[in-house]
């Protein structure tokens, strides 16, 4: 089975890239599942309703978010509507809208899909470890195979999450720095694993943001309004290839396209 998860969706400049670059991309890695974390899709801070159905609709299978995950008010239900295509991190409170993992069908196999957020920098949410230990013993004999993506700012946070489900969840990713990172690897118990899959957005700005209003805010420390850079769009992300009767890792390639 082969994974893409592709990083931080930054605009619907990038929703409009992946409706005219991931069709063929899929053919041409062969690709089974895709998934991408979509948490800035909409004006960077959110995802709206409309804009998850167009991500959905350029290839992508499943949603993940983040931190930004309840920037938009009209995704509240939409996340409640769609539980087996968008998810939001699961150390979230019981009451927030939509779920924290689903179970998807990928060549008849069953794939469980967890999204949880770190807590380093970011909200104090529940702990990542001891939310997606809880899943996975409750999920215990409904999946064949799980993939977690880990939303967290901390290197050291996505490392230790990584280590701790080595070997119980087989494709594990970073995402939010929107900073594509050189460590793929396949863990000591065959997970494979990457601290960040870098976005799919403008190159040209500063993690896909307005070069220039980002610089002000540095410079001033006054409130500034972001907006989506211009310039040219590349998708990034990491082919995770899977060996779904072992339940191991093969292989996990960084791809830009």
């Amino acid at each position: 089975m082969r994974i893409l998860a592709l990083g931080d969706v930054v605009g619907q400049v990038a929703i409009e890239y992946l409706a005219d670059k991931l069709w063929a991309f899929r053919s041409k890695e062969k690709i089974d599942f895709c998934v991408a974390n979509g948490e800035n899709a909409t004006e960077i801070r959110g995802i709206s309703a409309a804009d998850a159905e167009a991500l959905l609709g350029t290839g992508v299978d499943l949603i993940t978010l983040g931190n930004h995950a309840f920037g938009m008010k009209d995704i509240y239900a939409y996340l409640d509507a769609n539980e087996h295509s968008i998810i939001r991190p699961a150390n979230y409170p019981t009451d927030a809208p939509g779920v924290g993992y689903t179970v998807c069908d990928v060549n008849g196999w069953r794939v469980l899909c967890i999204n949880a957020s770190g807590r380093v920098y970011l909200d104090p949410l529940a702990s990542p470890f001891d939310t997606v230990d809880r899943i996975l013993e409750r999920e215990d004999g409904r999946y064949d195979l799980a993939l977690l993506d880990i939303h967290a700012e901390a290197t050291s946070e996505k490392l230790a999450i990584g280590r701790y489900f080595d070997g119980r969840i087989q494709v594990m990713f970073g995402t939010h720095t929107h900073v594509p990172t050189a460590d793929e690897q396949i863990l000591p118990h065959g997970s494979g694993y990457i601290t960040d899959l870098g976005m799919c957005g403008p190159v040209d700005g500063i993690l896909g943001t307005d070069a220039d209003a980002v610089i002000h805010r540095f410079r001033t420390l006054m409130p500034t309004r972001f907006s989506v850079a211009s310039g040219d769009v590349r998708a990034q992300g990491v082919i995770f290839d899977v060996d779904e009767d072992a339940r191991k890792v093969r292989s996990v390639k960084r791809v830009v396209f």
